[in-house]
């Protein structure tokens, strides 16, 4: 009898810490897959694979920002103050075209009106799978279904460092500056950081078709991306491309690519240029910016200036493309690449 006793009360006890888990998940729900943030809890975000899609379903928004680690910086107070629009960021770093098509699916799902998404687009992205993401997607919090979402119901992680945590902390994350990388890159903008920390390519003298990135450009663009824009014809889509550095491009240079790559810009331009519910922004050519490295911290990734300068941009229609001046664009910028005197860049500091 003794040993029965303590069996139930152990399965009680259990029963009940399971229960009480369950509950405090699906109360609070860090990962918003349930509900919208509760008023006073002061969540943590900071996981993207795991949050966008709650944010995407139950957030407050008229139109979201979409792409790489290239968007993370932009504050989304921004767009309210320069434009009067609610933006969600729903960065994914590194994101594949499956990614953008995922979390566009789940923005579809939720009710109300979707003014602008904003997408920034990583060519060299573009040339994956149609199916290729960037991460495992997690199901349970991509899918309607409950069945799964044990996995999140007893997650470790889960209570431990979204509920507990943030309770202990008390310091909620900013929705306008959500996975910001600024802060943390704060110390590392300049040539000389840069520059001790990059590569000087090899000469490649292999040659290589102009059209080499077209084939999967053309069906990432069919599967992912233009069913999105065709499928939400009063939505204006504001499609913009990043400004890496000259860093970036030397790379091509060396590998005999340059013109690989000025064609898939052309290519996708040219695609997305016959739709009147799409704006595309270009900001590669920009010399102030790509041939000064006192605004990155590394070939690619730059500093918060330079995202709140492409938000003017597009509140102004700046820097904007289309079927008159995009082949002058994109020459001005091939131009910028081929002309400029990486020697003297090096002799300064690379290695």
């Amino acid at each position: 009898m003794g040993y029965n006793r303590w069996l139930a009360q152990t399965c009680i006890i259990i029963f009940v810490g399971m229960a009480g888990s369950v509950l405090l998940v699906v109360t609070v729900d860090p990962f918003f897959h349930y509900h919208a943030p509760l008023r006073r809890f002061p969540y943590q975000i900071d996981n993207q694979l795991s949050q966008n899609p709650g944010m995407a379903r139950h957030m407050e928004y008229d139109s979201v920002l979409l792409g790489s680690s290239m968007t993370v910086n932009f504050e989304t107070d921004w767009f309210a103050q320069k434009m009067g629009l609610q933006v969600l960021k729903l960065s994914y770093n590194g994101a594949y075209p499956k990614d953008i098509s995922n979390i566009m699916e789940r923005v579809d799902l939720r009710d109300g009106e979707l003014r602008k998404v904003f997408l920034g687009v990583d060519l060299a992205l573009y040339t994956g799978g149609i199916n290729e993401t960037r991460y495992p997607v997690p199901d349970y919090l991509y899918n309607t279904s409950l069945a799964d979402d044990v996995q999140y119901w007893f997650n470790k992680g889960v209570l431990l460092d979204y509920i507990l945590k943030p309770l202990i902390e008390q310091e909620p994350t900013a929705l306008s500056s959500v996975y910001a990388s600024e802060e943390f890159l704060r110390e590392c903008y300049g040539p000389d950081y840069v520059l001790a920390n990059y590569t000087i390519p090899e000469k490649n003298d292999a040659w290589f078709p102009e059209d080499m990135f077209i084939e999967d450009l053309e069906a990432n663009l069919q599967v992912n991306i233009l069913p999105v824009i065709e499928s939400h014809p009063e939505t204006q889509f504001v499609v913009f491309f990043p400004p890496y550095s000259v860093l970036y491009w030397y790379e091509y240079v060396q590998n005999n690519q340059l013109d690989a790559v000025m064609y898939e810009y052309q290519y996708f331009m040219e695609k997305l240029l016959v739709y009147d519910n799409v704006e595309l922004y270009f900001f590669p050519g920009i010399e102030e910016i790509v041939c000064d490295l006192g605004f990155y911290a590394d070939s690619m990734h730059y500093n918060q200036s330079v995202n709140r300068f492409m938000t003017l941009c597009f509140a102004n229609e700046m820097c904007r493309i289309s079927e008159e001046n995009y082949k002058e664009e994109l020459q001005r910028m091939k131009s910028m690449i081929e002309t400029y005197d990486y020697d003297a860049l090096f002799a300064a500091g690379g290695r």
